[in-house]
Order: structure tokens, then sequence, then C-alpha cells
């Protein structure tokens, strides 16, 4: 039940990204692709069935694989960047065609500049404190991280304080294999790295990976958190 109590501020998250999220709520991590490359990958996923895709921007010429995947994937498919640790990156990101912000903490002044462009916002989080401080800031997801250290019993316990209509979205360490279990204890989706793609594998191995996890999202367990 939704109350006017269980948020710090009037909940609306980017619509694109929720639409993405109903779809298949898997962000795919390419951290390393080069611009050269970044299409083939990127359209093997969205094959699989992944409707988000990001770059994170210590990858080679991020922006220009951002562009070169926003120009080449369909529409539903959300293009965004990752890693993101200023403000300015995000106008930058903007430029490029890029439509969600991700970063490895909760900066407050990011998640609001990304906002204040339209564009969707996943910071990273390791506490309540700044799981509040984020959703007030504006976030649309939380970027739990890094998941192998937060682990099962975290999520659930988040999740019996943090709205439901918040997706909850582990990173790092995820494999096909323990999403079950995190989707049990109140999980909504994953942010999927070296599991899913390592800088220099070939498109065939991205696509396999990718299929695993689509496969492994498509058999969650009965019962288990959307």
């Amino acid at each position: 039940m939704q109350t006017e109590f269980d948020l710090p501020k009037p909940y609306h998250p980017h619509a694109r990204l929720m639409s993405a999220f109903e779809a298949c709520p898997l962000i795919a991590i390419l951290r390393g692709v080069k611009p050269s490359e970044a299409v083939a990958h990127g359209q093997a996923l969205a094959e699989a069935g992944f409707r988000v895709v990001e770059v994170p921007l210590n990858s080679p010429d991020p922006l220009a694989s951002i562009a070169a995947l926003r120009k080449a994937l369909p529409s539903e498919v959300v293009v965004g960047a990752g890693t993101v640790l200023r403000t300015e990156f995000v106008e930058l990101v903007a430029q490029a065609g890029g439509e969600l912000i991700v970063m490895p903490h909760g900066d407050t002044e990011i998640i609001r500049a990304a906002k204040e462009k339209g564009l969707a916002c996943a910071p990273g989080v390791a506490t309540p404190t700044e799981a509040f401080a984020a959703l007030a800031a504006g976030a649309d997801v939380l970027k739990m991280f890094p998941a192998e250290q937060l682990g099962t019993h975290v999520v659930k316990a988040w999740r019996a304080v943090i709205a439901k209509r918040v997706p909850l979205v582990p990173v790092g360490g995820v494999t096909p294999e323990n999403m079950n279990t995190l989707l049990a204890a109140g999980a909504n989706g994953f942010g999927l790295g070296s599991a899913l793609y390592r800088a220099g594998q070939d498109v065939a191995a991205t696509a396999a990976h990718a299929r695993a996890f689509v496969a492994a999202w498509g058999t969650r367990s009965e019962g288990a958190a959307r």
C-alpha cells in the first residue's frame, strides 16, 4: 500500500527507465568497451532482451560509444553512462544521447544535475542514510553497491523500510546462479558487470552471457520481488 509517509518526497520515476525495467530490469555494464565494438555488443544485448545498457566513463572514448549505441539500438533500449563522478559530465552524456546517469556513490549534486537535464539516475548507495538522501535528491532507482559486501540480509532489511515501488538494484558479483536469492530478499533488478562483459571479449561471448542472465530472470522463483 502506498502512503504519503513512505518516501522523503513525492516519487515520480523516469518513465522510459521504468518502462525498460518493466520489460527487463537488467543493466548491462560495458566497462572497457571501445567505440568500434560497442554497437555489436549492444545489439547482441538487445537481441537477448536487455533494455538498459551502460558505458562507464572510465572506458575508452565513452561518449563516442554512448552516441553510437544510441544511434544503433532500438528506441526502447535506454542507453546511459556509468562511473559518473562529476556534475559537468552529466551535460556531456546528455549531448551524446545518453538518458541514464549511473554512479558508484550517492553524490546528491550529480543526482540533481541529472534530473534537471531530464535524465534518469541510479546512484550507488551502501547505507539507508545514503539511500534516503538519494531519493530526496530525485533518484529513480537505488544501486546497492557493492552487492558482495551488502549481501541478501541487507537487501531484505532495506526492503522493509524503502517503498516497494522504488527499485533496489544490487550491483557487484551478481551471477545467474545467485539472482534468485537476491530477488527473494527484495531486489528488483541487477547491474551486471564482469559476469556479463569483460573488455576484449568477443560478441558471441556477450550474447551467450546475456542469454544466460535473461533466462535466469525468466525462471526467477515464484514470489520473488519484481
